[in-house]
């Protein structure tokens, strides 16, 4: 078993996830699923009556609950703490509102220099709710799983940040990066330190692994990507590393499966694999730098147990034999799956993954 790397120091009842970022041996692939604590429980949508999305996140009790549920109710192996990655910019400063049919909404956007001048350098302080629900969390599953923490990406979150919310083309981030590089790279500047920081944050209050998202990453050129978004999760991860050398840090760089290379050598313990990367491909290109999550497209869960089985026994199929898998999707579990499917994944996985692993000390 596995003593947690951080404070808490509990010894953890699963911990498959840890050992097989490790290249361990294990008894069956283990699974979890982004966005995995959300809409399609009816059990979240009961603590959603009570309160709005950001008095959810802000409310220690009420984030370590509904983390907890698809560990009792899907049967996951582990727990991402609930949370947003637009804490961070919330917390520098900018005026945060989720609108109904909009999405995400930042009222005041980041577009020059004084406006970054103007962003909090406090993040961390302003974030300890999170750092709270994974102690409560950490407190409540008692070594069942392991708590995952996470952050974006800088690159990823200074799109949120410059856009003022959700966009579909980018038009005012590249304009800014491609007219005005020393603006943008002065927001990364700020950005950097202090996703560090918070999530050391998250580590000492007893996250026993760590998900960096860049989710926007594949809308970069090539030379782009490599400048702001390779670069600066590179230099997030080494500092994490050598501060929590025994914490695994996850990449999950959306739509970048042709850099999978370059983000092998980030220095991260796994990549997280969208579901437009081929699993069997990544894994020759990969080798054994890094272990690799994923990767069932999520639309797969709106269909019917047997289809689902169907195709996560290819996904598992495609990664083959031995250590170093995550059963996991290529993004967010959507609000309109059935439990019942979600739960068909997550047992086809117990199911079917063993024959691929010659060890049996689950």
């Amino acid at each position: 078993m596995t003593i947690r790397d951080n404070e808490m120091s509990t010894e953890l009842q699963n911990d498959l996830i840890l050992r097989t970022i490790r290249h361990e041996p294990v008894g069956r692939t283990p699974v979890w699923m982004m966005r995995q604590a959300g809409r399609y429980l009816p059990e979240y949508r009961e603590v959603r009556e009570k309160v709005d999305f950001l008095t959810l996140c802000k409310t220690p009790e009420l984030a370590a609950e509904v983390t907890i549920q698809p560990v009792d109710i899907v049967g996951v192996d582990g727990a991402i703490i609930f949370s947003d990655i637009l804490t961070i910019p919330e917390a520098m400063g900018l005026d945060l509102e989720f609108v109904k049919g909009q999405g995400p909404v930042f009222h005041n956007p980041v577009r020059n220099h004084r406006n970054i001048k103007e962003l909090s350098s406090e993040v961390t302080e302003n974030l300890a709710y999170v750092g709270d629900a994974i102690s409560e969390t950490v407190q409540q599953l008692d070594g069942r799983v392991p708590v995952i923490g996470f952050s974006g990406a800088p690159w990823t979150l200074s799109t949120y940040m410059v856009e003022g919310g959700s966009t579909k083309d980018f038009s005012v981030i590249k304009k800014l990066l491609y007219s005005e590089p020393e603006v943008f790279r002065a927001l990364l500047d700020k950005l950097e330190p202090e996703i560090v920081e918070y999530l050391a944050m998250q580590i000492r209050a007893g996250a026993d692994m760590i998900q960096i998202f860049d989710s926007w990453a594949g809308v970069l050129a090539p030379t782009e990507f490599e400048k702001f978004s390779l670069r600066p999760i590179s230099r997030v991860v080494k500092e994490l590393k050598s501060r929590f050398p025994g914490t695994p840090v996850v990449v999950f760089s959306k739509g970048a499966g042709v850099h999978l290379n370059a983000l092998a050598e980030t220095g991260a313990d796994a990549l997280s694999l969208d579901w437009m990367t081929d699993l069997h491909s990544a894994r020759e290109v990969c080798g054994n730098r890094v272990a690799l999550q994923g990767n069932l497209d999520p639309g797969v869960l709106l269909t019917d147990p047997d289809i689902i089985r169907r195709e996560t026994k290819q996904m598992l199929r495609a990664y083959g034999d031995g250590p170093g898998h995550i059963a996991n999707l290529g993004h967010g579990i959507t609000p309109d799956v059935p439990v019942d499917n979600a739960r068909a994944f997550v047992s086809a996985v117990k199911e079917h993954s063993g024959k691929y692993h010659k060890h049996n000390d689950e």
